[in-house]
């Protein structure tokens, strides 16, 4: 349970953060009489459009499944399985091997379970767990409190309620008494130092009025940004790059000048039409395959492949099968008969033969192209887009299909292409060990999100240090795979992408280099999204946090680049307080992809770990902390029970910030006033350290000002 809970959260992480609260899931539950003591506890979930929520009964390795805890429920037994109604779909996850089974928005989705009373005068409560998701994104797992009591035992039960509601409310007015009008806090540390939230009883209210009022106004109107989403235009140009490989593949290569050949038999216009024919033929049936690869597989499960351990296991086996594929030693191949009967109904010729004779090219060239295809969809799957694969295909048809059409209109280019040989062997075996060294960059991701821990920082560097030594020993002619030609001279063109290799080589290890002023290794900037982030390491031993600061202030710790950083924020602004420096509030997530990003390659700058270190005080509150807290609390905003300390950030960014998604910077004084816009993710050191010294230099003249 615990591992699909995090696999939710992570690939909730790595999609784009949305700027609004999104709640796409309204609940409501009661309760009826079904004779002889037995009654019908019936909990019931109006779905907006476009969005859906998982059955109780799918399964645990897949997506995150409705559940119902009872808390309290002495005084009944349940009778069979709970029974679930309304618009469902269901079918087979083709990247887990599960049965998903989902309700959609056309009517009301309904769970019913039966129970037999053995003491109405006993409460009955708990929660419910259950997961949102559209075409695009997925929310975390969210908790609906309920509560039932027995027809029989209402006006007892309502009375009493009635008294204790009104025992809080007196307190709560007591307790509201004693603060001060501008104050909405009270020291509540256990030295009798430091802020607080107020809390009476067993319900917390973590709203700021001084945080949520200039989060509307801020103090100034530097600084904020708008978040970037990456367009698809990249997906698009990655596809068209592995098209204009494809061509240079012994699969491909051969088969330009015979078909061009056979284009122009005819008059020079026919030939050229029917180039023009041919070319949309490979790319309609390319983006075809795209376009059922999104349909079918779906974009949930899209989304879910940036993180999830098992997806990226998966990967890791089959660019390894690639790889070893491209160094010849078999070939990956589809039935014989598919390429025979294609071949067969091309020679008939027309609209119908240029088309199979695309097809046949497609099914031919397999060999070469099913791997390159498989790596595009799987970068372009991984980056949870929805259009992803159909956009990823439609660029690689292009790459393969356009020099057939362009040769076909000018067919006197046929004479400068260099003749068919070996080189098109070395490209594959070539392509063979960046397929490797890509392989291995799935089993980190599977490493990092599992935690075992088998392929740290220096691990893999070391991997592709190995690979890259044995591509240049390759190019060089000192190493040789089944399918390759003796070298008698080596071309200049081999001799100067195998001093390339040597370059990277050399570049590679730079990375083992430590940084005296992060104490972590010099991460590379090439590698980012590669390699595991520099601090996920064997031999450093990070940095000590100040014991006397950590005594007093138990979340004090080190983040990435040994950065110091509170974990609670009332510690933290007491911290803030007591050294009279602006806070910067960091809500981030352990498996937030994006915030990842923020700290391996913008916090890394030396002048932006100066002001995080030295300037201001860094509050990292991480919402997907699933650590217990002490008591179960009930939020007084949302009547939500808050069970873990992730539980408690997430509901103090919502209270006060009115956002439900990571990562998000907001730069506050110490007196918790917003100084200036919240930054979502945006990339860029530049913008991101024009956001620090804005923020900084008007809490400097405001502080001035005071004085």
């Amino acid at each position: 349970m615990r591992h699909r809970l995090i696999f939710a959260l992570l690939f909730l992480f790595s999609i784009t953060a949305q700027s609004q609260m999104l709640s796409p899931v309204k609940w409501k539950s009661e309760i009826s009489e079904a004779g002889n003591n037995e009654y019908i506890l019936k909990y019931t979930a109006k779905i907006d459009k476009g969005w859906n929520v998982y059955s109780q009964f799918t399964s645990d390795d897949g997506p995150v499944p409705t559940t119902i805890t009872y808390e309290e429920m002495s005084g009944i037994e349940l009778i069979g399985k709970a029974k679930e109604s309304g618009a469902k779909k269901e079918g087979m996850d083709p990247l887990f091997g599960v049965k998903v089974i989902k309700f959609l928005d056309n009517k009301p989705f309904v769970i019913e379970q039966k129970i037999r009373v053995k003491d109405a005068s006993k409460p009955i409560s708990g929660y419910l767990t259950y997961m949102s998701c559209d075409d695009e994104k997925c929310l975390p797992p969210t908790d609906y409190d309920f509560s039932f009591r027995i027809p029989s035992a209402q006006s007892k039960v309502d009375a009493g309620d009635e008294a204790v509601a009104n025992d809080i409310a007196d307190n709560k007015d007591t307790l509201q008494s004693t603060i001060p009008a501008n104050d909405t806090i009270k020291p509540l540390l256990a030295d009798g130092s430091g802020v607080g939230p107020i809390i009476n009883g067993d319900r917390i209210n973590q709203k700021i009025e001084t945080l949520s009022g200039t989060y509307e106004n801020p103090l100034s109107d530097c600084g904020g940004t708008q978040e970037k989403k990456e367009g698809l235009f990249w997906t698009f140009i990655f596809g068209l790059l592995g098209g204009f490989i494809a061509l240079l593949t012994p699969c491909v290569f051969p088969m330009l000048p015979i078909t061009v050949s056979f284009f122009t038999k005819d008059t020079k216009r026919k030939g050229w039409v029917n180039g023009l024919i041919y070319g949309a033929s490979i790319i309609v049936i390319y983006v075809l395959i795209g376009l059922l690869i999104t349909i079918f597989v779906g974009p949930e499960a899209l989304n879910r492949l940036s993180t999830n351990w098992i997806a990226n296991t998966l990967f890791f086996l089959i660019f390894i099968a690639f790889a070893i594929s491209f160094f010849g030693y078999y070939e990956i191949t589809l039935p014989s008969s598919w390429s025979t009967k294609s071949d067969s109904i091309a020679d008939k010729g027309g609209l119908i033969g240029i088309f199979f004779m695309a097809f046949t090219l497609a099914l031919v060239s397999f060999s070469c192209t099913g791997p390159i295809i498989g790596t595009a969809i799987v970068q372009a799957a991984t980056k949870g887009e929805f259009l992803g694969p159909f956009l990823v295909m439609f660029g690689f048809s292009f790459g393969l299909a356009l020099p057939f059409g362009l040769f076909a209109a000018f067919p006197a280019w046929l004479n400068s292409l260099p003749k068919s040989g070996s080189w098109m062997n070395s490209v594959k075996v070539v392509l063979g060990f960046l397929e490797l060294a890509l392989a291995f960059k799935f089993l980190s991701i599977a490493d990092m999100t599992n935690g075992w821990g088998i392929l740290k920082y220096e691990i893999f560097m070391a991997i592709w240090v190995i690979i890259f030594i044995a591509m240049a020993l390759y190019l060089f002619g000192f190493i040789k795979f089944p399918h390759d030609s003796p070298i008698k001279k080596l071309s200049k063109t081999r001799l100067t992408i195998a001093s390339l290799i040597v370059v990277l080589v050399i570049y590679l290890l730079s990375g083992f280099r430590i940084n005296d002023k992060t104490g972590d290794y010099d991460a590379l900037v090439l590698m980012s999204g590669l390699a595991p982030p520099a601090h996920y390491n064997l031999f450093i031993k990070p940095m000590e946090s100040d014991p006397a600061i950590k005594a007093k202030y138990p979340s004090y710790s080190k983040t990435a680049n040994n950065i110091n950083c509170f974990k609670d924020y009332f510690e933290g602004m007491a911290y803030a307080q007591e050294t009279n420096k602006p806070v910067m509030l960091d809500f981030t997530g352990y498996g937030c992809v994006n915030c990842r990003k923020t700290e391996e390659h913008i916090w890394v700058d030396d002048r932006i770990r100066s002001i995080l270190n030295d300037s201001l005080v860094l509050i990292s509150l991480y919402v997907d902390d699933d650590s217990k807290l002490p008591e179960v609390y009930i939020s007084e905003h949302s009547d939500k029970k808050l069970r873990n300390v992730g539980n408690k950030w997430a509901d103090f960014q919502i209270v006060n910030f009115q956002q439900n998604s990571q990562p998000l910077y907001v730069m506050t004084t110490n007196k918790q006033e917003v100084i200036t816009k919240p930054r979502p993710f945006t990339e860029g050191i530049d913008s991101y350290l024009d956001f620090l010294k804005c923020s900084l230099e008007h809490n400097r003249r405001l502080q001035s000002s005071q004085q």
